[in-house]
């Protein structure tokens, strides 16, 4: 069975190039989701630190990124010598995006089996103990 996509946000903490309102509703749907995630402050910073965290991201298999122009994000994980495999990066942009379109790219198929729909069904009924002869 293959590796989950694994999700990162970067909250763009030291930039004000992301609208607030999207980063907050992505945020917020993310938590509320239950999917496993990564957040981080500000991935410009961490590039300019060449922090290790982003190679080990980049070589971890499937990503979803919800950050910045793809072509920027690609370049900071390259500048801090982590290049993302393009064949299984997808990077969001949080600047141009809408953050329901942007959650329903990362959460699309990971919320199905996670939350239950609600619904009732008579298979959900309380059973009778079973009578032992």
């Amino acid at each position: 069975m293959p590796e989950p996509t694994r999700i990162l946000y970067c909250h763009c903490a030291y930039a004000d190039v992301v609208p607030r309102a999207v980063k907050e509703a992505v945020l917020k749907k993310l938590c509320a989701s239950g999917v496993a995630f990564d957040a981080v402050a500000d991935l410009c910073e961490m590039s300019a630190r060449q922090d290790a965290a982003l190679k080990t991201l980049a070589v971890g298999g499937a990503v979803k990124i919800a950050a910045c122009y793809p072509r920027a994000v690609k370049w900071l994980f390259a500048a801090a010598n982590a290049p993302l495999a393009a064949a299984t990066t997808e990077v969001l942009n949080l600047r141009v995006q809408a953050a329901d379109e942007v959650c329903a790219a990362l959460l699309g198929a990971e919320l199905k089996p996670n939350l239950p729909d609600g619904k009732v069904a008579a298979a959900d009924a309380p059973q009778p103990a079973p009578v032992v002869a």
